[in-house]
């Protein structure tokens, strides 16, 4: 069925960058916007980042603008996020995300259908 497969976490030092991948199968990859959320420890889920089926679209939470990039290759079924300049905040599980067609980006859980089961950053000062 589908599988969406986070890989890429790793411990970093503040200041430093990753590049965290999401390898999809058993959907139509192109026809979704990908989305990446994150969950520190005793934290709510957010939102991080989300690109659109095109990837001519992207949306990003105001803490990761201008460090972070994501990106996809419809080709590879694989979608990512560049992370630069980490900071200690940035350490939590990072979870991939596929929304159904829609005419908006989505930002909320509630509007991703398939998730994956996260790859852990955690950054030091």
């Amino acid at each position: 069925q589908v599988q969406l497969v986070e890989s890429g976490g790793g411990l970093m030092q503040t200041g430093a960058s990753l590049r965290v991948s999401c390898a999809v199968s058993g959907l139509t990859f192109s026809g979704y916007t990908m989305g990446w959320f994150r969950q520190a420890p005793g934290k709510e889920r957010e939102f991080v980042a989300a690109i659109r089926w095109s990837g001519g679209s992207t949306v990003y939470t105001d803490s990761v603008k201008g460090r972070f990039t994501i990106s996809r290759d419809n080709a590879k079924n694989t979608v990512y996020l560049q992370m630069n300049s980490l900071k200690p905040e940035d350490t939590a599980v990072y979870f991939c995300a596929s929304q159904p067609y829609s005419f908006r980006i989505g930002r909320a859980e509630s509007e991703y259908e398939y998730w994956g089961q996260g790859t852990q950053v955690t950054v030091s000062s």
